[in-house]
């Protein structure tokens, strides 16, 4: 039998309830998701669509509310063709020219000179940047502030590590961050994904943001606001929060 709390429901009843509206929001997404493709196949394209998830926060003032911002990595890359640079050693360029990755030593690097146009242009080329240790720490000295103020600093790559699943995996992140305008989109997909894949990235890039949203409502001066990687499990509740729409 179940307990009665308080003289309201039991909690079992309430459980249930929750349970109920929790299927009925990944209901919800997984129709839009298969609407999604359907309308795709209805007027293909002559390359491979990215799906985008289009947020709008309510309720959330930027300018007394703390801003956040964060990256996870997705279960299934969503932008494929992202392109990637490596600035490496001698090693690194090695294993970028077998994996048919673009790369720049420290020679090319220096090339550039600080110039800030190419270094812009640089930017603009390519999506994110991936740097060996000996190389990352001269990036400020060779390049100046342009990628860090472009928001595409490199991240490190050790030897220890395969470059081609460092290169997937940045592939596989998604960045949220809060600045001036209560709306965000990251790539949670692509047309050439099943549904399943594509219901697993929207569902973690949901989740992600609302434990971005806590951490920043609920931390404290001097605290560090946002941790870099998110370990937590899917939930199906997606949308308490969030107003979100799907757009091509």
């Amino acid at each position: 039998m179940a307990c009665l709390c308080g003289g309201g429901e039991s909690q079992s009843v309430v459980e249930l309830k929750k349970a109920k509206s929790r299927r009925y929001e990944s209901d919800v997404l997984r129709e839009a998701i298969t609407q999604i493709v359907g309308d795709a196949k209805e007027k293909k394209r002559n390359f491979t669509e990215t799906i985008e998830l289009q947020i709008g926060l309510k309720n959330y003032d930027p300018q007394k509310d703390k801003r956040f911002s964060g990256s996870v990595k997705l279960p299934h890359i969503p932008r494929p063709k992202m392109k990637v640079c490596m600035l490496g050693d001698a090693q690194h360029v090695e294993e970028a020219e077998k994996i048919g990755l673009d790369y720049m030593d420290v020679e090319g690097l220096k090339k550039l000179n600080k110039n800030k146009k190419l270094v812009k242009k640089l930017a603009k080329k390519y999506h994110a940047f991936l740097a060996s240790e000996a190389v990352i720490k001269q990036i400020p000295r060779l390049l100046g502030p342009g990628l860090n103020k472009a928001g595409k600093f490199p991240a490190l790559v050790t030897h220890q590590e395969s470059l081609e699943s460092k290169v997937n995996e940045t592939k596989a992140m998604v960045k949220f961050q809060l600045k001036k305008v209560l709306c965000m989109g990251v790539a949670v997909g692509n047309l050439s994904m099943e549904e399943k894949q594509i219901f697993q990235n929207v569902q973690l890039s949901v989740n992600f943001l609302l434990h971005l949203i806590l951490v920043a409502l609920v931390h404290k001066p001097g605290e560090v606001l946002v941790p870099e990687d998110y370990h937590g499990e899917a939930d199906p509740h997606l949308l308490s929060i969030l107003i979100c729409n799907f757009a091509l």
